[in-house]
This record gives structure tokens, sequence and C-alpha cells, in this order.
């Protein structure tokens, strides 16, 4: 049931935001005819429910510390930049820097993402059913990024403390990253990544760990420095 509705045709997407953060916790809101707008659904710290019907543009979720969003189409990059909290579901694919910096919460990405998805995670968590272009995971430095499909070149490159769970097949590695064996505890987390998103396609048991090989951990700012 649907507490709200407001329409992209009817109200700027400034009225649309100031409305959503002036509704309590626990309201269900429908954003209709979004036309691609960018920026929807942005800083909102309440927790909504927020259902947008159709395909939206960048920056959907951004900043947000709290709100459930699904949009049924896809949207263009940086969906969910910047998440502290709540979650964010595509049924469609993502543009370029899905999740980027995201420090809590979760994006579902049930389609592919572009390149750079998962770049400087910070703490959250990327569930992506399809593929993802190059330098995915790109200075990930915790969190966790799960990838139902394939990765394209240079997966999780500067990697820090952040792990990358591929289902598909990797194009290559990015510098200072390593494949790791699955261990029960790996194993029990993507068992309730696949309960959660719903990729029920990936078999637990053809999944590969990426880590950081932390050769890059031994550098000294200070070294070799004149005075």
């Amino acid at each position: 049931m649907v507490d709200v509705e407001y329409s992209c045709a009817s109200m700027t997407l400034r009225e649309i935001n100031v409305a959503l953060r002036a509704l309590p916790d626990g309201t269900t809101v429908r954003i209709s005819e979004p036309r691609g707008c960018h920026n929807l659904v942005v800083g909102l710290s309440n927790k909504i429910s927020v259902e947008i019907d159709g395909n939206a543009g960048y920056f959907i979720g951004g900043l947000c510390d709290g709100p459930d969003i699904t949009v049924n189409g896809s949207v263009g990059w940086s969906v969910g930049e910047n998440l502290m909290a709540g979650t964010v579901r595509v049924k469609g694919n993502a543009s370029e820097s899905a999740c980027a910096s995201s420090h809590g919460g979760m994006v579902i990405v049930e389609g592919d993402a572009s390149s750079r998805a998962g770049i400087s995670l910070k703490g959250g968590t990327l569930c992506v059913g399809g593929s993802v272009g190059h330098m995915s995971g790109f200075m990930a430095q915790a969190g966790t990024i799960f990838i139902g499909g394939d990765a394209q070149g240079s997966l999780g490159d500067s990697l820090y403390e952040a792990v990358i769970y591929v289902g598909g097949k990797v194009s290559s590695l990015g510098s200072d990253t390593k494949v790791e064996e699955l261990t029960d505890v790996d194993k029990k987390t993507l068992g309730e990544l696949i309960a959660t998103t719903g990729f029920d396609h990936v078999s637990i048991d053809n999944v590969t760990k990426i880590v950081s090989a932390k050769t890059l951990y031994n550098f000294d700012a200070l070294k070799d420095q004149k005075y």
C-alpha cells in the first residue's frame, strides 16, 4: 500500500526532495513518471520506503542515511554514492561508479553495472547480479562487493580492506590484489547475500574471492625525503 505519490511530471525535483524529507518514518512513497530525472531521493535521513516507477538519472539515493529505495528501471552514474544506511535496489542496469564511497547500507543492481562500480568503497555493500565494467572496486577501502556475473579488467586495483566476490569470470586483476580461498565465514556471508539479493543464479562453489595483496602497505611517505 502506497501512502503518498509524487509525480515528476507535476512537481519540480526540489519540491519532491523537500517533501520526502518531511515525511515520518514508515511512510511508503511512489514517484511516478521519473523521466530519467537526476538527483532524486537524495540526502534523506528518515526511514521511509520509496519506489521510483521507471528509469532514473544520476546520483539516485546519494547521501542517504536510512531510506529503502527501489527503482523499477535503470539508472545513471553514481547510484547510492556516499550511502550511509538503508538500501537502493535497481531492477535494471546502472551506469558508472555505482555505490561510490558508500560508508554503509546496500546497493543492489539486478542487471549490469558499468565501470568503476564500488570505487573508493568505505564500508557499504554493493551487489550486482550481472557483470561490472573495468576498474570496479578501485581503491575500495572497506566493505563488500558481490558480483554475480563477470568482471572486466583491473578489478580491485589498489584494493585495501574491502573484499570482492565474483561469481563469473575475471578478465584481469588490478594492482596489489590476489585471489584467496573461500573460508566458512565467506560461504556464510555469500549465502546471506544471495538470500538478500535473490541472486539465485550464483553458485557459491564457483565464486572467486579477491583481496588486497598488501604490498602497497609498506609505503613510507617519509622515506628518502630530503630536509
